[in-house]
This record gives structure tokens, sequence and C-alpha cells, in this order.
């Protein structure tokens, strides 16, 4: 227990039997159960979990048949806690980049009722950032604007970190059957929480890096993770634009993105049109064009300006 609060550590594993043993020992006697997920690991992870279960009876394993993602493991893993009746949920993955000693600074803002989801953040302290290998700094950096963007938590940094805590309430709220299962996970949950206006908090979690192998797909994140960033943002705006709020964003956004779609393409159609058969564009076409580019542009500022001022800051 941790103040009087029931909490679950969930754990889902694929090709990380190197440094299961030692996530796990590290885990502080404040957690009352950790549930590994064997998601079909080919290293048989879970055996490990079974085998330490013999002299830590907090430890509970599931085994997958099939391999479902990061997603879907950590999702068997809620859906466990859930039955369980814990109150504070945390993820942590298998390969020991998290430090367990920041699991209170983490929990801290879920506990007291200011948050209710808390994420890791790795890119707080520089020296942890330097001992970040380059690209994947770099990457982190271009995809963190884009899920802010996405997910509407412009005040976040380092939003795919999968060192999350989650109150039971507010997973409660969340259909998991419909949450992505793989790497896009986190992401998908942030966008779940934004709709519901969760406040999500950032802790100071510098990342740990040893000799672990990464098991994404950089050729599938770079191809796949664009087209579900964009569905994600599209739902976000139906339904939390459209559906259960209609404000002056939604305003912005139907009236701008067309004035914006019409005046770059009818502008382009009309340049290429002219260029072929060697003759000057009127200005009242260029103005067809120019005009609505500029409106729809500026339209479309104010809806973002809009987003950013209504992040989930105060109650949970």
């Amino acid at each position: 227990m941790f103040e009087n609060k029931k909490l679950a550590v969930v754990i889902p594993t694929f090709k990380a039997a190197a440094h299961l043993k030692d996530v796990i020992n590290g885990l502080p006697p404040i957690v009352d159960y950790i549930i590994v997920v064997d998601d079909c690991c080919p290293q048989k992870s879970g055996e490990i979990a079974v085998e330490m279960q013999k002299t830590d009876s907090r430890i509970l394993t599931i085994w997958h048949q099939q391999n479902k993602g990061v997603g879907g493991a950590t999702i068997s893993g809620y859906k466990k806690a859930l039955e369980l009746d814990c109150d504070i949920i945390v993820k942590m993955d298998s390969d020991d980049q998290m430090d367990p000693a920041y699991l209170p600074d983490l929990i801290r803002p879920v506990v007291d009722g200011k948050a209710g989801y808390s994420k890791g953040n790795r890119f707080v302290d520089f020296k942890a950032l330097r001992s970040m290998p380059g690209f994947r700094l770099f990457g982190n950096s271009i995809l963190s604007f884009l899920v802010k963007a996405c997910s509407g938590y412009w005040n976040m940094m380092d939003p795919t970190n999968g060192y999350t805590a989650i109150k039971k309430e507010t997973l409660q709220k969340i259909n998991l059957d419909k949450i992505s299962n793989r790497y896009f996970f986190e992401t998908d949950m942030l966008i779940r929480l934004n709709i519901q206006n969760t406040v999500v908090k950032d802790i100071p979690i510098p990342a740990r890096y040893g000799d672990e192998k990464s098991n994404l797909s950089i050729r599938n994140t770079i191809f796949r993770f664009p087209y579900l960033l964009v569905k994600g943002l599209i739902k976000r705006f139906i339904l939390k634009y459209l559906i259960y709020d209609f404000n002056m964003a939604s305003v912005y956004v139907l009236t701008g993105l067309p004035m914006l779609l019409w005046g770059l393409f009818y502008g382009l159609f009309k340049w290429l049109e002219n260029t072929i058969n060697g003759v000057a564009t009127p200005t009242g076409t260029i103005m067809l064009s120019v005009l609505p580019l500029i409106l729809g542009t500026q339209f479309l500022i104010a809806a973002i300006n809009i987003d950013i001022n209504s992040t989930p800051k105060n109650t949970c």
C-alpha cells in the first residue's frame, strides 16, 4: 500500500528475459501486485516471473498465446489490476530503463488527486539527455511535437514515455478494447485522456540505457505513425469539438480548413494551367487563391491557440 492506496505495477515483457528479474527485484515494498504479461515471448520471460513467485507472492503472470504488442500486453495487465480493485496502476517496461526509485514521485500527483494520469519525462535533466542515443533523441523531439498536436497536451514533453501511472477511476472511463495494441498505445491513451479532460502530469525521470535492445521497428514507425497521428487528431476533433462540445475552435476549423484547401489547390491548379498555356495569371484569379489561403491559415492558428489554452490543467 501507498498511503492506503492499493498499487499494481504492470510489466509487459517481450525479448527482455535478461532484464526482467532485475526490474522485479527493484520494485519497492509499497507495490501490492506485480503483474507480468508474457506477450508470447520467445525467451519465455514469463517462466522467470513464475519462478520468482515462489519467493515473492506479489507476482502474477499472464500469458499471451500470440503476440499482441506492448499496448495489448499492457491492456491485459490493466484489466487484471482492475479485477484486483487496485487504486493506482503503474506501467513499467521490462528493459530496466525505468528506475523504480522514482516510483513514489510518479504516483504522487495521482494519489494526491492532482492528476488522473502521470508519466515520466526524460527531457528535463540535461545530463540525462546526453546519455540518450543521438538518433533516438532527435526522433523523440520530432515525435514529441507531433504527439502534442495530436493529443492536445501541448504543455507536455516526452509524450511517448512508457513509465506511467493512472488512477482506477480514470482507467475505468476508457474502453480498453478500442486502444491501439502496439507502439501507438501511449499516444492513443493520451488522445482518449484529453477527450475526457483528464489532467496529465509530467514527472522528471531520467532513463537508464544499458545493453538492452529495442523491439521498435523504425521502418514501421516512420510509415505507420503519421497515419495513426492524423487519424487520432481527427477523432479527437470530432469528439471533443463537434460532439461533446462546440466552440470557436470548432468554427475556426470548419471554416478555415476548407478555405485553406481551396486556396492551396485552386492556386496550384491555376498556376499549372497558366504555365502550360504560357499566359499571365490575372490579379483577380490570384486573389481568389491568396485571400482564402491567408484567412484559412489565420483561422487554423486561432483554433490551435484555443486548443492550447484548453489543455486540462486544474481538475482530474
